[in-house]
C-alpha cells in the first residue's frame, strides 16, 4: 500500500489556530502508520520538544520546521516601527540537516525580535540568505503563488530559486473548498512557470477531525468574536485531520507524482534534535586555566575559609569525589557562572543564598552559593548530581525581589543578548478562563459566564455539577449547554500565549538562537526563548534560576535598621 508524509502540521502551539497537542499529532501519525510527520508551527518551534519526545517513543521521524510568516521590506520596517497590519504571504520551511535548523531559529529570532511580542514578520531576501540546509514548499493559503492577485510573485519566485535551487516546491493543498480548483489552477500555472515541482498535502490543524469544533472555538478567541459573527474567519469544514494514507491517494489520486514527492522530502530531511550540540558557556579564566582547574582553586579556597587550613580530611574527601563527578560530566562552567552571579551580588550588595537540592553539595557550600553545611546535615549529593541520572544540576539562587533586576541585566550584559535569553512560561486555558472565552465564543451571557466561573474549582472544569450551573442560571439539559461542557473540558492545557518564567535563564557557548529562537517579551529590557523550563530539561539544557524573594527584602531592611539603631553589622 503506498503511503506519504503529512508536511503542513501545526499543532496548538501555533497559539489559538491549531487545536491538537503535539504528541496527539505523532501518535495519530503512528497509528496511521505513517513514515514521517512534518511539524510546522506558526512562526517558531514551540512545540519541537513534546513532539520529538513522542516520535522517539513512537519510532516515526520527526521534520522540523515552521510556516514562516513573509512580508516586502518596506512593510516589514513598518511594521516594526509600530505600524498595524500588513499584507502577508506564508511559507513553510523544513530544517534538512543541522545548518538548516540553525537558520530557521536565526531567521525566526530576527522576525520576533524586529516585530511586537506575539508577530513575526521576514522578508523574501532573508528567507534567501538563511536558505543553506533548508527545503521551502511555497503555495497554498495566504501565499503570494496561490493568490488571485499575484503581484509580486514573479520577484519573489526568482528570489527563491536562485537560493533554494532544487530545494524548493510549490505545495499543493486540497481541503474541499469552493475556492480550491481556481486557486489550485492558478497555483499549477505559475509553479511551472517558474518550474517547480508540485507536491501535496492538507493543511493539519487537528489530529482528528472531532477536534474541529475546538478549532473553530479557538480562532473566536482569537479573532475576538463569537462564533455566529466569525463568518469566513472558520475553515468550510472539517478536511483539517491527518489523512491515512489510502484517503490521502484517493485525495490526490490525480497527481501521485506530488504524493510520491512527500516521500522524496521526507527522505532529505534528515535532521534530528538529538543532534543538537550544547555547550554551557566558559567562564573567562586567569592566567590559562581550564575550566576544571580555575574551579578545582576556587572551590579548595573556599573549603579552607569553610573548614579551616587544612581542610578535614573528610570533607577533602567529599571535595574530591564531587570535583571528580562535575569533571567527568562538564558541568564546570555551570558552577562557575552561579559563582560568578553570587560574587556580584556580594559585590553590589545583594541579598542572594542558593537553595535546593544544591545544598547537598560541599562544592555549593565552599563556592559560597549556599550556606549549608553538609558536613552538619549528612544529605546525599547524588540527590543534587547523579552519574545515572544524567540530568543537570539544578541551583535555585534566591535573590532579594527589588533587586532582582539588577542582577537579570547583569548576566545580559556578560554574556550578551546572542548567548542569554529567558525561559518562557506558557500560559494556558485553566478551568475558569476557559469557561470564559468558550462561553463568550458561543454568545453565552457574560454574567452568567462570570457567577460560573466563580463558581468553578481553579484546577478541574469537567467535575462541575448540574446544580451549580442552575446557580449560575444555566440549564443543563440544553443541547447548547452540554456543548459548552464539552468545549470547556477539551481546551483545557490548551496554550493561550507566551509568557516569561520567573527567573530562568538559558546560556549558552554558541549563540543561544542557533538552537531556539529568541522572540521580545512583553516586559522592556527582557529576551525570551521559544521553549518553557519543562522543554529545556527534557533536551537536557542548563537552566539558571535566578528568582525574587520578598523574605531577602526584608532581612535587608532589618539588617539596614540594626545598622542604623543598634549599631550591629549583621548578614546572612
Amino acid at each position: 500500500m503506498s503511503t506519504y508524509v503529512p508536511l503542513w502540521c501545526k499543532s496548538y502551539y501555533s497559539f489559538l489556530e491549531g487545536a491538537s497537542a503535539p504528541d496527539d499529532l505523532v501518535a495519530r501519525a503512528a497509528a496511521l502508520k505513517l513514515p514521517a510527520l512534518a511539524l510546522t508551527d506558526k512562526d517558531g518551534v514551540y512545540g519541537v520538544p513534546a513532539a520529538y519526545q513522542a516520535a522517539r517513543g513512537a519510532g516515526i521521524a520527526l521534520i522540523i520546521g515552521s510556516q514562516v510568516t513573509v512580508v516586502d521590506a518596506g512593510l516589514a520596517a513598518a511594521h516594526s516601527d509600530g505600524g498595524g497590519i500588513v499584507d502577508t504571504s506564508t511559507i513553510v520551511l523544513l530544517a534538512t540537516d543541522r545548518r538548516g535548523y540553525t537558520n530557521l531559529c536565526r531567521l525566526l529570532t530576527a522576525g520576533r525580535l524586529r516585530s511586537p511580542k506575539g508577530t513575526c514578520l521576514v522578508t523574501w531576501d532573508e528567507i534567501a540568505a538563511h536558505a543553506d540546509g533548508l527545503l521551502a514548499l511555497w503555495g497554498s493559503g495566504a501565499s503570494l503563488l496561490a493568490r488571485e492577485d499575484g503581484s509580486g510573485a514573479a520577484r519573489a519566485a526568482g528570489t527563491l530559486r536562485e537560493a533554494f535551487g532544487d530545494r524548493l516546491y510549490a505545495l499543493v493543498a486540497r481541503h474541499r473548498q469552493a475556492t480550491d480548483l481556481r486557486a489550485e489552477a492558478r497555483l499549477r500555472r505559475r509553479a511551472a512557470r517558474f518550474g517547480l515541482g508540485t507536491v501535496a498535502t492538507v493543511e493539519v490543524l487537528y489530529h482528528v477531525k472531532e477536534k474541529r469544533p475546538l478549532q473553530d472555538v479557538l480562532t473566536c478567541v482569537r479573532e475576538g468574536v463569537t462564533v455566529q459573527q466569525a463568518g469566513l474567519r472558520l475553515r468550510p469544514n472539517d478536511r483539517h485531520a491527518i489523512l491515512g494514507p489510502r484517503a490521502f491517494a484517493r485525495l490526490f489520486q490525480d497527481d501521485p507524482g506530488a504524493v510520491t514527492r512527500t516521500l522524496e522530502i521526507a527522505e532529505r530531511c534528515r535532521f534530528d534534535l538529538g543532534d543538537l550540540r550544547y555547550r554551557y558557556p566558559s567562564e573567562h579564566l586567569p592566567f590559562g586555566m581550564s575550566t576544571a582547574r580555575w574551579l578545582d582553586h576556587l572551590a579548595w579556597q573556599g573549603a579552607r575559609e569553610r573548614f579551616g587550613d587544612p581542610v578535614p580530611r573528610d570533607m577533602g574527601a567529599r571535595m574530591d569525589t564531587e570535583l571528580a563527578l562535575i569533571h567527568e560530566l562538564d558541568y564546570d562552567g555551570y558552577f562557575l557562572t552561579m559563582y560568578e552571579i553570587v560574587r556580584f551580588c556580594r559585590e553590589q550588595g545583594i541579598l542572594c543564598q542558593g537553595r535546593g537540592s544544591a545544598a547537598n553539595s560541599i562544592t555549593c557550600y565552599c563556592l559560597k552559593i549556599t550556606a549549608v553545611n553538609p558536613r552538619e546535615v549528612d544529605l546525599l549529593f547524588e540527590r543534587f548530581i547523579s552519574r545515572e541520572r544524567a540530568e543537570p544540576p539544578d541551583i535555585d539562587l534566591d535573590i532579594e525581589h527589588d533587586r532582582r533586576e539588577e542582577v537579570i541585566q547583569h548576566v545580559y550584559a556578560k554574556y550578551g543578548r546572542e548567548r542569554a535569553a529567558m525561559v518562557a512560561n506558557v500560559v494556558r486555558f485553566r478551568p475558569r478562563s476557559a469557561i470564559r472565552e468558550v462561553g463568550k465564543a458561543l454568545g453565552l451571557p457574560a454574567v452568567n459566564l462570570d457567577r460560573l466561573a466563580k463558581l468553578a474549582s481553579h484546577y478541574r472544569a469537567d467535575d462541575i455539577e448540574d446544580e451549580t450551573f442552575r446557580g449560575a442560571g444555566f440549564d443543563p439539559a440544553s443541547p447548547l449547554i452540554a456543548h459548552f461542557r464539552r468545549l470547556v473540558d477539551e481546551i483545557q492545557e490548551v496554550p493561550r500565549h507566551l509568557s516569561i518564567h520567573p527567573g530562568g535563564f538559558l546560556l549558552g557557548h554558541e549563540p543561544v538562537h542557533d538552537l531556539v529562537p529568541i522572540e521580545n517579551a512583553t516586559m522592556p529590557g527582557r529576551t525570551v526563548i521559544q521553549w518553557d523550563k519543562y522543554a529545556v530539561e527534557s533536551l537536557g539544557l542548563f537552566k539558571v534560576d535566578l528568582l525574587g524573594l520578598g523574605a531577602l527584602n526584608h532581612l535587608h531592611r532589618a539588617f539596614d535598621l540594626l545598622r542604623r539603631h543598634r549599631g550591629l553589622e549583621m548578614s546572612l
